[in-house]
């Protein structure tokens, strides 16, 4: 199918590799998508080796997630370049710009090929091999400049274009984002995500550490609303790496441990979209925050914490759960059978509310399939209709022994996403409580919660992997490059909500600011999770 564009072959731990030419990268993307249908581009990862650069897509499918395919290209030292893949895929648009930023590479043809994280005056980039840290960095303030000089409308006199800054400090950008704004009277005509502000480097910090300690204590600081799943995300991609089996018992915990942060993740979606909308700061959201705090008491029981739960380990989880067990369980009982009535409270709150209905529902609209070319997953995707979540197309833990359902939603807008979170919970309680049950009767002496690990991690060298979990927020997922030692050589981190961000300027061309503030808020991002 992709004839003499393929110059060589790889295997990597989760998928085969073609290599091809720099100057192929957009017909090859192409043929894959359109022919063999790999409309899903999760992730791109760039690097530099001693004696090249490499680019490498990582491809699956939204309809199949256990089909997967890499394309890898490499490119000379002198001059690193391949061509852009962003006019097959919308999502590499961001992908690039932050391989670009940080690695080096040059992606020819993308429409605006520009640092993302680093301010844009930065000197050098931060992951490529000479990159010195020490050198003086000099970021001058742009003077006189027409921010919109660049604007989609042009420069006709009878314009009424207006540039808008929002954010970055700003409540309803929920963190540090700015949001480069262009209105044609009073509607969106374009809006730019600002990042960058809170990038803390993780993915170099992990490529400093040991597989074994020292990695684990970072993955609950990226979505620290909803965060235990990445842990879960870093243990599936090592364990697979260093071939590491989990005890049964270990899988039913871990299994429910996360659903409880997807529910804790939800609930605080729900209770900042009531104050996004219509400022309702003391029902929803107070609401919300109640069932949150239930569940940060039960997961605080469990783990020792609130917040950064430090929980998994490599092979297992830390300890077993506390006891006088029963009364532990109980405790969970008890909250899983307030459950359907606190979702109907938000539903008389929210979903029955006029007001709250005319801001969201037909506001903020994103189709399926614009959906999966910006690469959103989660509540983003599925409140578009797109049946896709890694939990059930591509098993791990103990989700494919229990009975629960995928939750979409047809009509895209603001509205269905919320709709899908809040039916979420309910498939998270309905998980929780199978789990609950199993650990209850589960012999005693037969409570592993560890599998004998390595003291020392040494994957063989050049070893590649992908793996993902599904997130409060959609895919999470780490590639990993071994190079022999007990540290990564490449540690690379996919986040649901750097793509879910990506996909605001498509939701909100045409809209109002206050459906703008709508959608952003629809999205539930999280900055620590969106820089990394």
């Amino acid at each position: 199918m992709l004839g003499d564009h393929v110059v060589g072959r790889e295997t990597h731990l989760n998928a085969e590799g073609f290599v091809v030419r720099p100057d192929a990268v957009e017909s090859v993307l192409r043929t894959l998508k359109r022919e063999a249908g790999f409309d899903h581009l999760s992730l791109l990862t760039a690097q530099e080796y001693e004696d090249r650069y490499e680019s490498i897509y990582h491809l699956t499918k939204y309809d199949d997630r256990t089909q997967e395919v890499n394309v890898i290209v490499p490119t000379s030292k002198d001059d690193p370049w391949n061509e852009s893949a962003a006019s097959v895929y919308k999502t590499a648009e961001w992908h690039e710009r932050e391989a670009y930023d940080l690695v080096g590479i040059d992606y020819e043809g993308h429409p605006d090929l520009k640092r993302i994280l680093l301010p844009q005056t930065w000197q050098g980039h931060p992951l490529s091999l000479d990159y010195d840290q020490d050198k003086p960095q000099v970021v001058a303030l742009q003077a006189h400049v027409n921010p919109i000089a660049e604007s989609r409308k042009g420069t006709e006199s009878e314009s009424d274009t207006m540039f808008l800054n929002i954010g970055p400090h700003h409540p309803a950008t929920h963190g540090v984002l700015h949001l480069k704004t262009v209105l044609d009277g009073e509607q969106v005509e374009n809006v730019e995500p600002d990042i960058g502000y809170l990038h803390r480097c993780e993915e170099e910090m992990c490529q400093s550490n040991n597989y074994r300690y020292q990695i684990m204590p970072y993955p609950d600081r990226w979505d620290y609303t909803a965060n235990m799943p990445n842990e879960w995300a870093y243990a599936r991609v090592a364990e697979d790496l260093n071939d590491i089996e989990v005890p049964e018992y270990a899988q039913i915990i871990r299994t429910m441990a996360v659903e409880f942060a997807r529910i804790k993740g939800h609930m605080l979606a729900v209770g900042t979209f009531a104050l996004d909308v219509y400022g309702d700061f003391t029902a929803t959201f107070m609401y919300a925050i109640r069932d949150r705090e239930i569940v940060q008491n039960i997961l605080e029981d469990l783990t020792g914490q609130r917040m950064m739960f430090n929980y998994f380990r490599l092979g297992g989880v830390v300890w077993d759960l506390p006891e006088p067990r029963e009364e532990w369980f109980n405790k969970i009982r008890d909250f899983l059978d307030t459950i359907p009535r606190h979702v109907e409270e938000y539903h008389n709150l929210l979903t029955d509310n006029e007001i709250f209905q005319k801001r969201t529902v037909g506001t903020g609209v994103i189709d399926a399939e614009t959906a999966k070319d910006y690469g959103c997953t989660g509540p983003v995707a599925r409140g578009s209709g797109v049946d896709y979540d890694v939990r059930r197309d591509d098993p791990y833990g103990y989700y494919d022994e229990l009975d629960w359902n995928v939750v979409t939603e047809p009509y895209g807008d603001n509205f269905s996403r919320l709709m899908v979170r809040l039916r979420e919970v309910e498939e998270s309680a309905k998980i929780i409580g199978q789990c609950v049950n199993l650990l209850e009767d589960w012999p005693e002496d037969e409570r592993t919660i560890q599998s004998n690990v390595p003291r020392t991690l040494k994957p063989d060298a050049d070893t590649e992997i992908y793996r993902a979990v599904e997130a409060a927020k959609g895919e999470m997922g780490i590639y990993i490059r071994s190079d022999g030692t007990n540290q990564p050589a490449r540690f690379k981190i996919r986040s649901p909500c750097f793509n879910n961000l990506h996909a605001l300027e498509a939701m909100a061309e045409g809209e109002y600011v206050p459906d703008l503030v709508a959608a952003l808020g629809s999205l539930d991002i999280v900055l620590g999770s969106v820089d990394r």
